[in-house]
């Protein structure tokens, strides 16, 4: 999940690397830790994550594109919502919608809806942005302080890897009911 992009962002408690993108997510100013940075930049990717999934579940044109645009927004809301509970624990303040930014990416699909094009664009902001979002929490995971922060970008490093191999390289590999990947 490529931050800058709706679509892109990996998982709730997850993603990009400090180093300027915490910015475009709106996250805190210098002076904040880089444990709160990274909780406020994982939780701006989630909700972009979020609506790229919902837009993907009205506008791909596949069935294995909305199959991971489904899987994205259940585990993107369920991650957010301990991120936001955590932050809320440590007073962290935390956006309450994508960026501009964001926004303005997703809205760059719309002359796409409903066609091959959307599923290809999709799929590869998703897989830029998921791999994006694991180099953020590998940072957070060997550079963090705050125990409980680093525990949280843990638990979601596997979900964030589980959704960078389905959408790995612009090709849709969506779970079946069963769990089984499909092309």
């Amino acid at each position: 999940m490529r931050f800058t992009h709706p679509c892109a962002t990996a998982a709730a408690a997850v993603v990009l690397t400090l180093t300027g993108s915490a910015t475009a997510f709106g996250a805190a100013s210098p002076a904040a830790s880089a444990d709160a940075t990274f909780l406020q930049t994982i939780h701006q990717a989630n909700l972009a994550e979020i609506a790229a999934g919902k837009d993907a579940g009205k506008h791909a044109n596949s069935s294995c594109v909305k199959r991971v645009a489904d899987v994205i927004v259940r585990d993107h809301t369920a991650l957010d919502a301990k991120g936001g509970a955590l932050a809320k624990t440590k007073g962290i303040s935390m956006a309450k919608e994508p960026s501009a930014a964001q926004k303005k990416q997703l809205e760059g699909l719309k002359p796409k809806n409903g066609t091959a094009a959307y599923d290809t664009a999709w799929l590869k902001d998703q897989s830029s942005g998921h791999q994006q979002a694991l180099a953020l929490i590998d940072k957070e995971l060997s550079s963090g302080k705050d125990s409980q922060i680093q525990a949280a970008a843990k638990a979601a490093r596997p979900i964030v890897a589980a959704h960078l191999k389905m959408v790995e390289g612009g090709v849709c590999h969506a779970p079946m009911q069963s769990g089984s990947p499909q092309r």
